[in-house]
C-alpha cells in the first residue's frame, strides 16, 4: 500500500466560488446549515461574495468547513490517510481529519480564532521569495519586533512584526521578490500574544481526543497522536512560526510516498514538490477532483 498524507491549506488559498459545486450533495448541505447556525452567516453566500471571502473574519471558517466536506466526503468513499498536516488554519483541519476533535467543535475554535486574528490590527508580513537564506536570518537577528513567521519552503518565506521592522528586513535582504501581504496583522508573531492568550480560553474547553492517525503540527513538525501534546501545540500557534519547509521534509522520514492536498489551490502541493521532489502529489479542488 502506498503511504499517504493529507495536507489542508489555510488563508491565502480561498478561491471565489469554492463549496458551492457541494450543494447538491445531502450531507454537505446539511454541515452549510449547522454552519450557519454556528457563524450567524452563509459559507456558500460569502464564498459567492470576493470582498468578504478576502477577509479573515471570513476567510477561516469558510476554509475549514469546506475542507472539512470534501474529508468526509472521501473518507466516507473508503479513503483514509496515514498522516495529516494543515498550513496554519489547514491545522485544524488536520486534527479534525484525524478524529481530534468533533467538527462543530471545531469550527467554533475556528470562528473565535478568526475574529481575534481579525481585530488584530497594526502589524505586517511579507512574502520572500529567492534570498539568501543565511542572510535573512542575520539580519532577522539582528533586528527586533520581526520574526519569520511561516518557512514555507527552500525559496519562499513570510516575514511577520510591526511595519517599520518588516520593511527594515525587506530593504537590506536580497531577493528576487518581497511582496507585503494583504491581512489585517502579523501574524505568527509576538504581535498576536494579546488574541492568544484571550483565545486559550475557548481551546481549553474544547474536548481532544487521541488521534487516529498521528499529526505534524505547525510549531512542531514531529509525528504525534497524543491529545494533550496536539492541544499544546496548537495553543503555541498563532504566535508560533509554521514550519512547513520541515513538514515537508518529514513527510519523506515519516515514508509518506503520496501526498493529497485537499482544498481550493495547489499552494502546499507546490511548496511541497520544492522542498521534496520524489514524492507523489494531487489535488482534491473541486467535486469532479473526488476519488470514487
Amino acid at each position: 500500500m502506498t503511504k499517504t498524507a493529507w495536507v489542508f491549506p489555510g488563508q491565502g488559498s480561498q478561491v471565489l466560488g469554492m463549496g458551492t459545486d457541494l450543494l447538491d450533495i445531502p450531507a454537505a448541505k446539511d454541515k452549510f446549515a449547522e454552519a450557519e447556525t454556528i457563524l450567524g452567516w452563509s459559507i456558500t453566500d460569502i464564498c459567492q461574495n470576493e470582498e468578504k471571502l478576502a477577509q479573515t473574519l471570513y476567510t477561516q471558517p469558510c476554509l475549514y468547513v469546506v475542507e472539512s466536506i470534501f474529508t468526509d466526503i472521501i473518507r466516507e468513499r473508503g479513503h483514509q490517510p496515514d498522516l495529516v498536516a494543515g498550513h496554519s488554519l489547514g491545522e485544524y483541519v488536520a486534527l479534525y481529519a484525524a478524529g481530534v476533535f468533533e467538527w462543530s467543535a471545531g469550527l467554533r475554535m475556528v470562528k473565535r480564532r478568526a475574529e481575534l486574528m481579525d481585530s488584530a490590527a497594526g502589524g505586517l508580513m511579507a512574502a520572500l521569495m529567492n534570498f539568501d537564506r543565511e542572510q535573512l536570518e542575520t539580519v532577522i537577528a539582528q533586528t527586533p519586533d520581526v520574526v519569520l513567521a511561516n518557512d514555507n519552503s527552500p525559496a519562499q518565506v513570510v516575514i511577520s512584526g510591526t511595519p517599520d521592522a518588516v520593511q527594515a528586513v525587506m530593504s537590506q535582504v536580497k531577493a528576487k521578490r518581497a511582496i507585503p501581504l494583504k491581512v489585517s496583522g502579523a501574524f505568527h508573531s509576538h504581535l498576536m500574544a494579546t488574541a492568544a492568550v484571550e483565545f486559550q480560553e475557548v481551546l481549553e474547553s474544547t474536548e481532544f481526543q487521541t488521534a487516529v492517525v498521528p499529526v505534524l503540527s505547525n510549531v512542531e513538525p514531529v509525528p504525534a497522536v497524543d491529545a494533550e501534546i496536539l492541544k499544546q501545540r496548537l495553543s503555541q500557534q498563532m504566535t508560533g512560526s509554521v514550519r512547513w519547509r520541515e513538514i515537508s521534509l518529514q513527510l519523506s522520514a515519516s515514508g509518506i510516498q503520496r501526498v493529497v492536498e485537499i482544498g481550493p489551490g495547489n499552494v502546499l502541493t507546490g511548496l511541497i514538490k520544492r522542498t521534496c521532489s520524489n514524492l507523489i502529489l494531487e489535488n482534491i479542488r473541486n467535486i469532479t477532483e473526488l476519488p470514487v
